[in-house]
Parts: structure tokens; sequence; C-alpha cells
């Protein structure tokens, strides 16, 4: 239920990006802008951060870091009409600094998976996606990041060149090459 005090998240005029436009408001509806974009987009962000991580606490961490320094830096921003460009960007960075920090042989945590329809396939199903997990988090970082982009959040390769600062050609290419990758670690026919 929004807000019906004066200076709440319903007084603040929308935007088509979904989100409330916050340029020449006070610091408090600021707030409020930084909020709605919160509860937006949030869940999101975390899944991409536990695709890149792993670690559900660790993506957790890193999406709130992010928006920590979307409210800090909110009058810096030139656009503030991509603001969720710059979460989603600072999201990535946030990962790629865990993944630098983190030491090899962590153990991959699952979410939880509803039962299915036989203990079998459901141990059998469990070890495929952990296995597909391990195939992913082997590739380059770079590899690694173009496919959860592409495939997991669907973005346009545009989107996906600007996030990474790279070319769409080599975004197109890390695709291609994180794709033969999985194929042959998980033991596909080319």
């Amino acid at each position: 239920m929004e807000s019906e005090e004066p200076g709440g998240a319903a007084a603040l005029p929308w935007t088509d990006s979904g989100w409330p436009d916050a340029r020449g408001i006070p610091a408090a509806d600021s707030a409020a802008a930084v909020a709605a974009l919160y509860q937006n987009h949030a869940v999101g962000l975390i899944r991409l951060a536990y695709l890149m991580l792993g670690d559900r606490a660790g993506a957790e961490d890193a999406v709130q870091d992010a928006f920590c320094g979307l409210y800090r830096h909110w009058d810096r921003l030139a656009d503030q009409d991509r603001a969720l460009a710059y979460v989603r960007s600072s999201v990535l960075n946030g990962c790629r600094s865990a993944l630098r920090r983190r030491t090899t042989g962590r153990r991959l945590l699952t979410a939880y998976q509803p039962p299915t329809a036989s203990a079998e396939a459901a141990v059998l199903g469990l070890e495929e996606r952990q296995e597909v997990m391990r195939a992913v988090r082997r590739l380059p970082e770079r590899q690694r990041e173009a496919l959860v982009l592409r495939f997991y959040l669907d973005l346009p390769e545009r989107e996906i060149a600007r996030l990474m600062g790279l070319r769409p050609s080599s975004v197109r290419s890390a695709t291609a090459r994180a794709l033969k990758a999985l194929g042959h670690a998980l033991g596909e026919p080319s």
C-alpha cells in the first residue's frame, strides 16, 4: 500500500521506467525514490548476484551495498532515469570484488527445490543443476557474466555491452564461447 503522506512515495511523479522521478526533489523524497527502486528491482538483482556468487548472503550484501551507494551518490547521478543501470553495474562490480576475495573450494549452496515425482528424479535433477552451476562457475569471468546477463536476465546485447564495458561483438563472442565451453564441460556433442 502506498503512503498517503504528502512527502511519501505516492507523491512522486512516475516515469516510464517504472520508478519515481526524483530530480529536483528534496533528499527525503530522493530516499523514497531509491526505496521505490529497491522495492521494484531488488529481488531480480539478488537473483543476478546469486547466480554470480552462488551465495545468498553474499548476493544480498552485494545488492544492499549497491543501493547504499546509489543513495549516497543520488545527487551526483548525471541521468537519474539510468539509476537501475547504475545499480545493476554496481551489483556486478560488487560480485566481481567478492569473487576476487573468495577462496577456492567453497561449496555451492543450492536453493530449496520443491519435491518432484520420485526421490531418484529429485536426486538426479539436483545433481544436474549442481553440475551445470559448477560448469558455469568454471567459466572465465567475462564469459560467465555475458551468459548470466544474456540468458538469465534476458538483456539485449547492447545493454550487456554497456554494463560490461565491451562492444556488442565482444559480447556475442563471449556468449558463444561460454555456450561452447558449457557444452564441452557437460559432455554434449558439438
